[in-house]
């Protein structure tokens, strides 16, 4: 039998901005339990949760860490999580498989940026949220500001259910209002003394606490009833009508705390035992086909895939979550995306970077396992015979792509390797090996996002590698009609090559009708891979050209669209139609007729009025209105062009379209900006014609750079 049943396994996420005291919280919790003799610091860099040689050098959490503290009959998984929006897909992963978060407020700082986006994942995931204000003890903290820019953030469903006496160096007592209790700690913290509020501050503690009830009985209306008729709440009723509210997220109760100093984290951890939900009172997971997978220890086994760690020397370490059934060591499980069979070797609990080995783990709890074979992040691991598969993490799109290489050469296959090592252990790091533009291209959250992966490549896989900026998927197309004609002819003893093409090239566009003047034997439309189309027409009257020939001068238009006349990029939305030409009787062949092709369409492509099109974003971008202004100017400054603006909440939305080119540097140019306040989306628009001034600049150095590798 497990330890603990699943209504006695509490997952909590502990979310906020960086420096908020989350992972301070986590070492609080465990040393209040007794899991660790010492409570550690960040400063000191000796916290259980930030062990990574990167987090102790940059002094804050990167990497999402599961913990677990048992307290007073129940288990309570801990997963701290970093605080920065470049490290949003190990948030938006641990969100995924925790039951309730705890929102950890810096009374110092109020609501900082990183706290509006991690909200926004929270109520994507509908996860039930308990509000913490921590540093209190800060002399520059200040509560009623900080509960008044909470409810300004996120609502009036913030509701006290504690507030501090005093903040500052002499914080030592906090004010419970649903227990109506006035907990006294000592210097040390600790174990609080109880007792009853003082007559001075019974007002404010009776006025915050009807407004407690009064949250709590308005989403019941069984609890409306007993308050109407009693006038009061007991404890009991309070606590299981704030039980179902959070979980509707209908009330988000607030606590205050000083974790350094382990000042009611133990009370806490009391709301997390008897309140929080666990897995089993939540709403039941659905299948990617739409069935219920209740949370029932009984029931045939399911597990999901959150997160793995490569461990040096040993393997991946793969974290998942039981939404059904029990699992067992020595278990054999089936991967319903692979279809394969993967055996549970061993079971482990984990503590930061140690790992205790379990026999087993019932539903709604949260382990680790080693050495799967072919199992990743959003794999559903299941019993034999079933069809379950449980929707994967959605993680959040890039906003900011570099070019990678090996610096040594001989290097690139190790490079390889380690890029795939990367992606495994973050799927918000996209790798795109781009034939088109002839780079490996890694898609990234920011600039800290890039400095990890920078870290890891040389001090984990001690790689020397070079981050350069990608190039730009330019297009080529014309604007007006030309014509061209190429004999290609080669005499070298014996059989010779002969071919002559007479081609036309027009701007192709929807409902085009067919060439006036010409006689379209056969057309053929080609949709290019790249975008846009070709059309290729055999206009040939006569015989001057065998039917046979064709296929070898579309592979030579083809040839030439693959790599464009003026910058070498792609070509599109353009006709041909081939008029007139010559054969040989022995010399002509598919060579022959593959480079008149080519070399006619190049002839008429530099005489159609060739243009230049680049690629361009709609941007997204959502920031306080204090700084819309700053946002506005540094998107003129990109060639930006504002679409329209409008309000998201309390913050302005602002779209724009931007060149692809012009989003260099812009997520960190945008953070500096707006002190980290704004945030923004883009996606792929289209391709629009490029400025006269940039087009003859992209050719000139196109053109130079032909010129010297030929030299070369």
């Amino acid at each position: 039998m497990p330890e603990f049943d699943t209504a006695h396994v509490k997952n909590i996420v502990l979310l906020g901005h960086a420096g908020s005291g989350k992972t301070t919280l986590a070492e609080c919790m465990l040393f209040e339990t007794g899991c660790i003799r010492r409570q550690g610091n960040i400063t000191e860099q000796n916290t259980t949760a930030d062990y990574h040689p990167l987090e102790k050098e940059r002094g804050n959490s990167i990497f999402s860490k599961l913990l677990h503290v048992r307290w007073r009959g129940y288990k309570i998984n801990i997963l701290d999580t970093p605080g920065y929006q470049d490290f949003a897909g190990e948030v938006i992963a641990a969100l995924r498989v925790a039951d309730t978060g705890i929102m950890l407020l810096n009374a110092e700082n109020g609501v900082e940026p990183g706290t509006d986006t991690i909200w926004d994942y929270t109520q994507r995931f509908k996860t039930p949220i308990v509000f913490a204000v921590s540093k209190l003890d800060s002399d520059q903290a200040d509560f009623d500001r900080t509960v008044e820019e909470a409810r300004g953030h996120f609502g009036p469903r913030v509701t006290v259910v504690q507030y501090p006496l005093q903040t500052g160096a002499g914080f030592h007592e906090i004010i419970d209002v649903l227990r109506m209790t006035l907990y006294k700690f000592r210097d040390t913290g600790g174990k609080p003394e109880k007792l009853p509020i003082p007559e001075a501050e019974r007002p404010r503690a009776e006025q915050l606490h009807k407004l407690l009830v009064e949250a709590v009985a308005g989403n019941d209306e069984k609890l409306m009833e007993v308050y109407f008729d009693k006038g009061e709440l007991d404890e009991e009723e309070l606590r299981m009508g704030m039980k179902q509210a959070l979980i509707n997220q209908e009330l988000f109760p607030l606590f205050c705390l000083s974790a350094e100093r382990n000042m009611g984290s133990g009370r806490l951890m009391g709301f997390i035992d008897h309140v929080c939900p666990s897995a089993n009172e939540m709403p039941a997971q659905l299948t990617r086909s739409g069935q219920e997978i209740p949370i029932d220890p009984s029931a045939p086994p399911c597990l999901f895939i959150f997160k793995t760690v490569a461990e040096p020397h040993i393997g991946e370490l793969s974290f998942f979550k039981v939404y059904a059934g029990t699992v067992r060591s020595g278990m054999e499980l089936e991967n319903e995306t692979t279809g394969g069979a993967e055996r549970l070797s061993q079971l482990f609990l984990v503590e930061g970077n140690e790992r205790i080995a379990v026999p087993e783990l019932t539903a709604g709890d949260i382990g680790a396992t080693l050495k799967l074979k072919n199992t990743h992040v959003n794999n559903t691991l299941h019993a034999k015979g079933r069809r379950d598969e449980l929707p994967p993490i959605q993680f959040p799109p890039s906003v900011m792509t570099v070019a990678v290489e090996a610096a040594k050469k001989g290097e690139e296959e190790k490079l390889a390797q380690a890029l795939h090592h990367l992606r495994e252990e973050d799927p918000s790091l996209l790798l795109e090996v781009s034939a088109e533009l002839r780079q490996t291209l890694l898609h990234l959250q920011g600039d800290m996002h890039l400095a990890v992966v920078r870290w890891k490549m040389q001090h984990v896989f001690h790689l020397d590698v070079k981050f350069e900026r990608p190039r730009v998927p330019y297009r080529e197309t014309i604007r007006r009609p030309a014509e061209a004609s190429y004999r290609h002819k080669k005499q070298s003893g014996g059989a010779g090559q002969f071919g002559e093409v007479t081609l036309r090239i027009e701007p192709w566009f929807d409902g085009m009708p067919d060439p006036e003047g010409l006689n379209v034997r056969n057309k053929e439309v080609i949709v290019l891979d790249w975008g846009g189309k070709l059309v290729f027409c055999n206009c040939v009257v006569g015989g001057a050209i065998d039917n046979r020939f064709m296929p070898s001068i579309l592979k030579g238009v083809m040839e030439k669209m693959q790599h464009g006349p003026l910058t070498g990029s792609y070509a599109r939305d353009i006709r041909v139609c081939v008029m007139d030409g010559k054969m040989h009787p022995v010399d002509s062949n598919d060579v022959s007729f593959k480079l008149a092709g080519l070399q006619a369409f190049r002839q008429a492509f530099r005489e159609a009025d060739p243009q230049l099109l680049e690629p361009v974003c709609q941007v997204q971008v959502t920031c306080p209105e204090e700084w819309t202004g700053a946002v506005m100017g540094d998107l003129q400054t990109r060639r930006g062009i504002v679409l329209n603006m409008g309000y998201d909440g309390n913050q302005r939305r602002i779209t724009a379209q931007i060149p692809q080119a012009e989003m260099e540097g812009y997520s960190s140019s945008l953070r500096s900006l707006t002190q980290g306040r704004a945030r923004f989306s883009r996606r792929y628009l289209a391709h629009e014609p490029l400025p006269s001034e940039l087009q003859r600049k992209l050719i000139d150095e196109y053109q130079s750079q032909f010129k010297e590798e030929v030299t070369a």
